[in-house]
């Protein structure tokens, strides 16, 4: 069963002093193409943000290599081994409850394969900073000008559909729910959409949103950020087998959430462009039965 996390901790950001943001970043097999230099180099860099690492049941070398970063980053980095699998949608729920827990102001996940660079939260933090009436930035994969996002052809238009079907499940005028890079401000409205485990594995993005919405009844708080960069992975987990899968879940997220998403669709989403600028450490396992 999952550690309880601590209901006194601070929901509220303080609007004072430096941020503070931790990032989670789910793990499955991840051996051969999780850049250890890259977040070596990030948290080198950044003195202000945290990462916590959970390794989604992996069957390979994953956990031993993220427990020599966890090693070397000892009160930065936190390690969560999760048994068995289930999923990345409950990686970064667990995940996120454990950097709530941590005390950050700022939580939020970015995938694996650092398709989003690790440089990019600098970007999102300034959105949530400038803006204390956003709640979640998503990021967005736009092809603009002066942008630098790889993205195959097929997978791209596929992307397009989907995107298209969750906005309209959602009621909601959103350009990209799937990117794996989003940043969220601590506070109590927020903490209790992670509270449950999110009914889908593979379209948890959209269940988040759809929970958002279900719980603020506005999507005023939601802001899309478009990526100065972002690399489509080759050996990318997502098959297009998983667009059909998707299709199955994203129909019952609108039967279960339809009717508060469609009131919250009323108002206009906001999409941002802009440049980048340049606790101990635990290790915890948790064992939980299989999603059935």
């Amino acid at each position: 069963m999952i550690a309880e996390v601590d209901s006194s901790t601070r929901c509220e950001a303080t609007g004072t002093g430096p941020s503070r943001a931790t990032i989670v970043i789910p793990c499955y097999n991840e051996e051969k193409r999780f850049d250890v230099a890259a977040v070596d180099s990030y948290l080198s860099a950044n003195v202000g943000i945290d990462i916590v690492l959970v390794n989604d049941g992996s069957r390979d070398g994953t956990f031993a290599l993220l427990e020599t970063l966890r090693s070397r980053w000892a009160k930065r980095v936190i390690l969560v081994d999760q048994q068995p699998n289930q999923g990345k949608g409950e990686a970064v729920r667990v995940g996120i409850l454990r950097a709530i827990a941590s005390g950050a102001t700022y939580v939020g996940y970015f995938d694996a394969d650092l398709s989003t660079p690790l440089d990019a939260v600098t970007e999102f933090i300034r959105v949530l900073d400038k803006n204390p009436e956003i709640d979640i930035v998503l990021g967005a994969r736009v092809a603009l000008l002066g942008r630098q996002i790889e993205r195959r052809p097929l997978r791209h238009y596929f992307g397009r559909v989907f995107a298209t079907a969750a906005s309209i499940a959602l009621a909601l005028p959103v350009y990209d729910t799937q990117c794996g890079a989003k940043l969220i401000r601590v506070g109590t409205g927020v903490r209790r959409i992670f509270d449950d485990p999110f009914e889908s594995r593979w379209i948890f993005d959209v269940e988040l949103l759809a929970r958002y919405l279900n719980e603020c009844g506005s999507q005023k708080g939601l802001y899309e950020l478009a990526l100065q960069r972002w690399t489509d992975v080759g050996d990318s987990r997502v098959k297009m087998w998983d667009f059909v899968r998707a299709a199955v879940e994203i129909t019952s997220i609108y039967r279960k959430y339809r009717h508060s998403a469609t009131h919250a669709g009323k108002r206009r989403f906001r999409v941002l462009g802009g440049s980048v600028d340049g606790s101990n450490s635990v290790t915890e396992r948790l064992v939980q039965r299989p999603n059935r």
